[in-house]
């Protein structure tokens, strides 16, 4: 099969499309033909080795989290899925693939197409997890750092839904974006603190961080000096802050079928910034570095 791999850490340069064996699948694992793969800012900051300490690389790599596709094959004990069905998964092996093995698979909705169903796993998975986390419930008041990103984007309707007051930080162009889900947008950098503190009188009762660009001491303040209440899933500083990382997850097949039904009933908006072929998954990358993408980037394989 086709695959993209890198042998060693560095910019987008290192990532190339290869020949790779076709995985087969062990216990409870189903193989699926990928149809459509996530692009994360996680898979960037790995193939760079920065997060090295936190999720260690064995080389050749595939990137890739998330995928949507076809099941062509189910290991001992699936129950449940069978060859040909459709489904969306959160994978065990690189999605940047045109085969990959998943454990947490679930049937995707007709209501979703390909590039949808791919960009709901991840985001969908950290961004019910940290609110759960956070303990945010309705009536208080959340701070979102990239609001206008996949997983911000979810995480935001997510908590509105819930009856939360959500204030998110995102560039001007997102601000009408952010509206529509029901948020108040703030512009990030130099002066943050006082454009929250407008936005939100009321002070805020917990903060998001989907964004890392050093943001954490302004949340700190912005939460009366104390970090109880703050996670970050993208800042490996939070450390030496106190501030929580939510790197690890329980990803369960139960609630990934229940965000993908409320994607179908157009419950949860899922926005797609862009698609890319499998062999440019390095551009993908380099777009996923800025950091300034509306929604999910997706390869197509």
């Amino acid at each position: 099969m086709k695959a993209i791999v890198f042998e060693e850490f560095g910019g987008a340069e290192v990532l190339r499309v290869a020949e790779a064996r076709v995985p087969r699948p062990g216990p409870g694992q189903v193989r699926l033909r990928v149809r459509a793969a996530g692009v994360n800012p996680l898979d960037h900051k790995i193939r760079s080795g920065v997060m090295e300490q936190v999720f260690p690389t064995t080389f050749p790599a595939t990137p890739g989290l998330e995928a949507a596709g076809v099941v062509d094959e189910v290991g001992p004990g699936v129950t449940g899925l069978a060859a040909g069905d459709e489904v969306i998964a959160l994978t065990d092996t690189g999605s940047y693939a045109e085969f990959a093995l998943a454990t947490v698979a679930a049937p995707k909705p007709a209501g979703l197409d390909w590039a949808q169903a791919a960009a709901l796993p991840v985001a969908g998975e950290t961004a019910q997890r940290v609110l759960d986390l956070l303990g945010v419930e309705a009536g208080e008041t959340l701070l979102v750092h990239g609001a206008a990103g996949a997983v911000g984007g979810v995480a935001v309707q997510l908590a509105v839904a819930a009856g939360v007051t959500v204030v998110g930080t995102a560039s001007a162009v997102n601000h009408d974006y952010l509206r529509s889900l029901g948020v108040t947008p703030v512009a990030y950098g130099e002066g943050l603190v006082e454009r929250v503190r407008a936005a939100a009188p009321q002070g805020v009762d917990a903060v998001f961080d989907a964004a890392g660009y050093g943001v954490l001491p302004d949340s700190i303040e912005l939460r009366g000096g104390t970090t109880d209440r703050i996670v970050t899933i993208a800042d490996p500083t939070c450390r030496e802050l106190g501030v929580t990382f939510s790197g690890d997850s329980r990803p369960s097949v139960e609630r990934l079928a229940g965000l993908a039904r409320l994607a179908a009933e157009g419950a949860l908006r899922l926005t797609v910034a862009e698609t890319f072929p499998l062999a440019e998954a390095g551009r993908a990358q380099e777009r996923s570095a800025t950091g300034h993408t509306r929604g999910k980037l997706i390869l197509l394989a």
